[in-house]
């Protein structure tokens, strides 16, 4: 098959959905695997943080990997042992074993910024904020599909192999993921051309990813990260257990209420990218404080969407309400994905050559707000004050936004992407067109 670059859209948007699917497949089983295994809502809490990670690390790597050897052969190399892990931990019989087999589970989620490095090699600088979001969009998804259809499909489970629902999703799930495996390596081709995969596989030295990692503006966005995928990943893993513990709901009515979460955090993103390109292409300034910078208008505006949508999560749920907090955690996740596809806008058209060593840096940090807001949701819990974590987590993330807004002021902006912390400037390492 010949691929074109909304085949490869397609492609990899696949394989994101369902590594997403694959990476909280735990989540809409919280309640039986704590009943299984003697957890209690502390150790839930360790284990939504522990499924990310292995992201940080893994995405930092995997971003360079797939500027050096090409995303086809990174990602399908991923989704294989992801899905051998995922069929190994069905028929796990102590919770050590099973937790460090999730561990290596949840390193699916290191392939987004494999396939945002993907969609960047073959999409023009113009569409990429467009194309980026469709594709994270529409992958981010597959946590809600998993919150959806998992417990639905596997719920009541009583088949071959297995009488528990959890373990029969891992087992099957794993299987998809070796299927899919299979079929990226098949058909996927790393670039637009074969001129500018070499390019690329050259231009990925350690002095460059050093280089790209310690920009301002990369800095700055891997923060932003934090406060928008960060969150989202926390709340991915914790709103079903929220849902059961803090309005009383069963499983499968509790994982619908977190679904409303990830359906919006997923499928808005590409709004978020296709703004970050309308703003750039009429000029538009939306905050005509950081005129000129049109991007970072967008960013800084959707990040504090996300601090005020969090504060009025706790207010929310203080008032024990469960259909309000349900809409406001619908705009908390539109929040997520506005920012999100805003990010995601600049960091490739930043750095055009080494898209996937940015995107590592950025996707990487990001996770750790998915490793440590899940902590204060379960210590808020545990202390009798589960709905007050979020209103917590909203004041944490005041000075990213803060400094996001000192980044994009314009004279230090139109130079974000060449000025750092170590090392001088070298336009050869990437410009912005913004």
């Amino acid at each position: 098959m010949k691929m074109t670059k909304w085949r490869t859209l397609v492609l990899a948007t696949m394989a994101f959905n369902l590594s997403f699917l694959i990476w909280f497949s735990f989540a809409p089983f919280t309640g039986p695997i704590a009943d299984e295994f003697g957890l209690s809502l502390t150790d839930l809490g360790i284990l939504a943080s522990a499924a990310i990670w292995s992201a940080p690390p893994g995405r930092i790597l995997t971003g360079w990997l797939s500027d050096r050897y090409g995303a086809s052969s990174v990602f399908a190399i991923v989704l294989a042992y992801v899905g051998v892990f995922s069929m190994a931990s069905a028929f796990a019989t102590s919770y050590e074993v099973f937790f460090v087999e999730r561990l290596v589970v949840a390193s699916a989620g290191i392939t987004f910024v494999v396939g945002i490095q993907h969609v960047a090699q073959w999409f023009p600088e113009e569409q990429l904020g467009t194309a980026e979001g469709i594709y994270a969009g529409i992958g981010n998804a597959g946590a809600a599909g998993g919150a959806l259809v998992l417990p639905r499909v596997f719920g009541e489970w009583s088949g071959p192999l297995f009488d528990t629902g959890w373990r029969a999703a891992f087992f099957y799930t794993g299987i998809v993921s070796l299927v899919m495996a299979v079929v990226y390596y098949s058909i996927g081709q790393d670039a637009v051309t074969e001129t500018k995969a070499e390019a690329t596989s050259d231009s990925a030295t350690l002095s460059s990813w050093v280089h790209v990692a310690t920009r301002y503006g990369v800095v700055a966005l891997a923060l932003g990260y934090v406060m928008s995928f960060g969150l989202e990943i926390s709340m991915n893993g914790w709103l079903p257990t929220y849902f059961r513990e803090g309005f009383g709901s069963t499983l499968v009515i509790a994982s619908t209420f977190a679904a409303t979460f990830s359906l919006a955090a997923g499928l808005l993103r590409p709004i978020g990218g296709y703004m970050s390109d309308w703003v750039v292409r009429t000029e538009t300034n939306i905050l005509p404080v950081f005129t000129g910078r049109y991007r970072e208008q967008w960013t800084v505006l959707c990040m504090c969407f996300i601090v005020t949508a969090m504060a009025g999560l706790t207010l929310a749920g203080q008032t024990g309400s469960v259909l309000l907090t349900v809409v406001v955690g619908f705009l908390v996740g539109t929040a997520c994905a506005f920012t999100e596809g805003a990010i995601f806008a600049q960091v490739p058209a930043m750095f055009p050559e080494r898209s996937g060593a940015a995107a590592g840096v950025v996707g990487g940090i990001g996770t750790f707000g998915g490793i440590g807001f899940p902590l204060v949701y379960s210590y808020a819990a545990e202390t009798g004050m589960i709905h007050s974590g979020y209103v917590v987590v909203a004041a944490i993330m005041v000075p990213i936004v803060l400094l996001n807004a000192y980044v994009a002021r314009p004279k230090i902006a139109e130079r974000a992407h060449i000025d750092g912390f170590f090392g001088g400037s070298d336009a050869g390492y990437g410009t912005s067109d913004d």
